[in-house]
């Protein structure tokens, strides 16, 4: 590819490396008009990306974007700021994001996760419970999509009535990746409207769940308002679903498109390496399937405070920075033949998480469903295959995320 290629076409979103792989040689870091008409800095290399990820100067707060007011609202999701739930971890910066975080970080420790599996592996097999008697399904809309929404509503304490509602609104963000922003800020409002009642009942008759822990943690003094809470409720679901479906979508398609691989998984699954989340093999493969193909493409906004440099490229105060964690992943410089998947990959400090104060908070939460997913499905459909031509499927539009629109798939029908 000895020209510039085009980013953000359909032709780049179903297969955007060979484009990532020209910039991280030609043009590291590059400043481009995306879609939406906002312009913005690519960073595409391993290095500078892990730097502007722990850079201070880098500012999370939209406010420190210098285009006019009316353009804002182009930078994050749609809806958000109207229905006033902006005040969450992924547009704040300390002091603010550290007390935030602190008080939701108790939710994602290691021990709270482990408890939480069981819980996951139910999930996972009634889902599949209704369709393995098929031979066939979709796996993005009958499984991962499904799998996560129930998981996190569960922790945030959504009664179980409730949580189908939280499916179709959670639907409408997800669909619309690409499309009119109307549907969105509908389902964000109504969502937001939802979370406040809820964290209304909560307060009278609290929980062991999230949003009981977040209005105790507000009623001992550690000031979180209504609206902290609900923004934080609001996105740890949004942050919490989309990425955990998209690495079960694109982590059983990277399985399906290098069979050698996916069987080296079932061996050492039937093997039964002592039990799921001791299975070391199936944790190193998960971490490879984040950094091949993960699901998020790039990490969220980020604005320069000051002037600054990133890869000896100077960025003015207020320019919008982009980290490409999809480029960064397959630097050669960081990776060993990075565009071939290798799931015993050792030396593997991907960026799929981000990196620095802003890490992922439910990392532990989206690898734990990733495994047992997985695990899950190759476990009982050990013919799994993908259904239809791969030239067919689509990816979903939308700038952070990469995703599957669908999966249809096929496998021997079985009885429960």
């Amino acid at each position: 590819m000895s020209t510039q290629p085009e980013l953000f076409t359909w032709e780049f979103a179903t297969d955007p490396y060979p484009a990532y792989a020209w910039l991280r040689e030609h043009a590291p870091v590059h400043r481009t008009r995306l879609p939406s008409g906002v312009e913005a800095w690519l960073v595409t290399r391993y290095g500078d990306a892990k730097q502007a990820l722990a850079d201070q100067r880098l500012s999370k707060n939209p406010a420190h974007h210098d285009e006019p007011a009316h353009a804002k609202g182009k930078t994050g999701i749609p809806g958000e700021r109207k229905a006033e739930l902006m005040t969450h971890l992924l547009n704040i910066d300390p002091p603010d994001h550290t007390r935030l975080r602190r008080l939701v970080s108790k939710a994602f420790t290691p021990r709270r996760v482990a408890e939480f599996a069981p819980r996951v592996q139910e999930l996972t097999d009634r889902l599949i419970d209704g369709f393995i008697e098929r031979g066939e399904a979709d796996l993005i809309h009958e499984f991962a999509f499904p799998l996560p929404i129930y998981a996190i509503c569960d922790m945030l304490g959504v009664p179980r009535e409730d949580q189908d509602d939280f499916r179709d609104w959670a639907g409408m963000m997800i669909r619309h990746g690409g499309g009119p922003r109307g549907g969105v800020a509908r389902s964000v409002k109504k969502m937001r409207s939802y979370l406040a009642e809820l964290i209304h009942r909560k307060r009278e008759e609290p929980g062991d769940d999230l949003i009981s822990g977040l209005i105790r943690a507000s009623d001992h003094g550690e000031h979180l308002t209504e609206n902290e809470a609900a923004a934080m409720a609001f996105i740890l679901l949004f942050a919490g679903f989309e990425t955990t479906v998209n690495l079960i979508g694109n982590g059983v398609y990277a399985l399906l498109r290098n069979p050698e691989q996916r069987e080296r998984l079932q061996h050492s699954l039937a093997a039964g390496e002592t039990g799921l989340l001791e299975n070391d093999f199936l944790a190193t493969a998960v971490e490879e399937l984040l950094r091949y193909d993960g699901p998020v493409e790039l990490a969220t906004w980020r604005f320069a405070t000051e002037p600054l440099s990133i890869g000896g490229q100077e960025i003015a105060a207020g320019d919008p920075v982009l980290v490409v964690l999809a480029a960064a992943d397959r630097d050669p410089e960081r990776f060993a033949e990075p565009d071939t998947l290798d799931l015993s990959r050792r030396d593997n400090q991907h960026l799929g998480y981000g990196h620095g104060i802003h890490y992922c908070l439910g990392a532990p939460l989206a690898r734990l469903e990733g495994q047992i997913a997985l695990a899950t499905l190759l476990r009982r459909m050990p013919d799994l295959r993908l259904a239809g031509d791969p030239a067919d499927l689509r990816w979903r539009g939308g700038l952070i995320m990469r995703g599957l629109r669908t999966l249809p798939v096929e496998f021997t029908a079985r009885q429960i």
